[in-house]
This record gives C-alpha cells, sequence and structure tokens, in this order.
C-alpha cells in the first residue's frame, strides 16, 4: 500500500483504508461476532473506532453491501448484517440449471445479461422461462439489456471441426454459421417482442469474438458468474442434405453449470467481479461489430 498524506492520522500513525475496514468488518461477520439481522454502529462510531472520516466508513459499508454481506446501507439508519442465502444446489447441466438462474435475475427491475459462448443455444432456450413469466404478469421488469459474444464468422474455429480436416466449402463451419445466426434471431425476437406486448424497454446487442471461446459464460445483473467448459467430443450428425457429417464438437446444452455469486465469500466475489471485468474489455477492445446474416 501506498501511504500517502491522507492515510497517515493527526497521531502520526497510518490511517486505515477503506478496503482494511471492509476486511475487518467482513472478518467480524464471518466468525459470527456479528449475526444476520444485527445492526452495525453508526458512521461516526465506526469512524472513531477505525480512526479514520465518515467517508472512509461509507466507502467500506458500500464494499460490503455489494458483497450482499449488508443491508440498507444506504438509509438513514445503520446497515444490518445480511441473512445469510440459502446454499445453491452443486453444478447442474446448462439446460437445468441456467433458466432458474435467469428466471431470478428477471425479477429485478433493470435486468442486464452478459453471454459469451459459441452459439446462443442454450440461452435462446433457458430464458424461454423468463420471457413466459412476463407473459403471465408474474415478473414485469422495466429494461432488459443482453450482450453477446460469439465468435466471427471469418476466423478459423478450433471446434466444431470435421474428423478428417477442412475442406474449401467446410460444411461443418456452415452448420455452425447456420446455427450461430438463428439461434441470435431467435433470441433476438422473443426479447425485443416484449417492447410492444409489455412496454420493456430491450436492448439485445451482439459482438463478435476473434477466437473460439473454450468455456460459456454467463454474467447476471453484475452480481452472478455461471460458467461452464465446453468439452469436445466426436460426433455424426446428418446435414440437410443428408450428408453425414463426422466432426469434433461439443453439446454446450449439457456442459455442467458453475455458479459463483456476490456475497458468497471474497472467491466467489473475487470471480464475479474478474469476470465482469473481463467480458467488459473483451466488449471494449479486440471485438468488433456483429450481424447476424
Amino acid at each position: 500500500m501506498v501511504v500517502t498524506q491522507e492515510n497517515v492520522a493527526v497521531n502520526g500513525s497510518r490511517r486505515q483504508t477503506p478496503q482494511e475496514i471492509a476486511t475487518a468488518l467482513r472478518d467480524r461477520i464471518r466468525t459470527g461476532e456479528l449475526q444476520p439481522g444485527d445492526r452495525l454502529p453508526t458512521q461516526a462510531e465506526l469512524a472513531e473506532e477505525f480512526g479514520v472520516e465518515r467517508g472512509a466508513v461509507r466507502e467500506a459499508l458500500r464494499i460490503l453491501h455489494a458483497e450482499q454481506l449488508l443491508t440498507n446501507v444506504s438509509k438513514g439508519s445503520p446497515p444490518r448484517v445480511a441473512e445469510v442465502p440459502a446454499p445453491r444446489e452443486g453444478p447442474q447441466p446448462t439446460m437445468v440449471g441456467l433458466a432458474p438462474r435467469l428466471t431470478e435475475a428477471f425479477s429485478v427491475p433493470h435486468v442486464r445479461v452478459d453471454a459469451a459462448c459459441l452459439t446462443a443455444e442454450s440461452l435462446m432456450l433457458a430464458v424461454g422461462e423468463s420471457v413466459r413469466l412476463i407473459h403471465e404478469g408474474r415478473i414485469k421488469p422495466d429494461r432488459i439489456d443482453v450482450r453477446i459474444l460469439l465468435p466471427s464468422r471469418d476466423i478459423t474455429l478450433a471446434f466444431p471441426v470435421p474428423v478428417d480436416g477442412r475442406s474449401d466449402d467446410d460444411p461443418v463451419h456452415q452448420r455452425w454459421l447456420a446455427q450461430r445466426n438463428a439461434q441470435g434471431h431467435v433470441l433476438q425476437h422473443n426479447l425485443r417482442a416484449l417492447r410492444s406486448s409489455h412496454g420493456i424497454d430491450v436492448r439485445v446487442t451482439f459482438r463478435a469474438l476473434p477466437f473460439t471461446p473454450p468455456v460459456k459464460l454467463y454474467l447476471l445483473n453484475g452480481t452472478e458468474a455461471l460458467i461452464a467448459y465446453y468439452m469436445i467430443a466426436r460426433r455424426e450428425e446428418a446435414d440437410e442434405s443428408g450428408v453425414t457429417l463426422d466432426m469434433y464438437d461439443t453439446l454446450g446444452t449439457e456442459s455442467l453449470l458453475f455458479s459463483f455469486e456476490k456475497g458468497a465469500g471474497e472467491r466467489d466475489t473475487a470471480f464475479v467481479e474478474q469476470s465482469q471485468k473481463w467480458f467488459d474489455a473483451l466488449w471494449e477492445t479486440i471485438t468488433t461489430d456483429l450481424t447476424l446474416s
């Protein structure tokens, strides 16, 4: 840590940073010294205890609130320790685990979904439950922002690939491209239709990756990250003309989906934050415009 004048207290000792104050309070919560529902001391009392200005205390409280360890941070009274969330089930196949997580994410006023994947197949299928609940009037977000990173059509994909090597026309690549575009169109249409049917502000945008993603990643409202590995296997599938394609491919809908959530511990919180930074960096730098043909 760089010690600046702002970090030096009147008596010459180094003042604690907001991060250090947050760590101290976090330890009290995790060791049980502070129980769920307990009210924290006032900002003035915490400032006196840690020998800092109230601004540093407010920043520490914001950190813990972002980790979902505190509630009522923005209210006039001192915040309380948040209730411990119920433990999640273990990893499930993407087609089993993604839909309920999306449904919960769609229960907030401003829904944000970021996805990086080989195609939009899993997202297209899983979001159907959330759309159904909106049509039933059980949930009604005001705004939905969906950003999706998909491989560029112009790159040489690592997979799927023909077992016997690529040819000039490469039917396996053409099959993937047709799926990428069709699934993206369906997802975009189903969500954008909520504009006219329910007056929801919906934005669905795509950008093209210059590489083949080895994993699929979903980020929900900046508070949860879901990740699954693409498992490569040899399989055969007939194309529309009846020709059998022998290829190395992945069944992304069957990949086990692992969930990480802010507030479930430092490791989970760090994974969510770093995943979001990784996605944002790709979105703003090396990816390019993608138009579904």
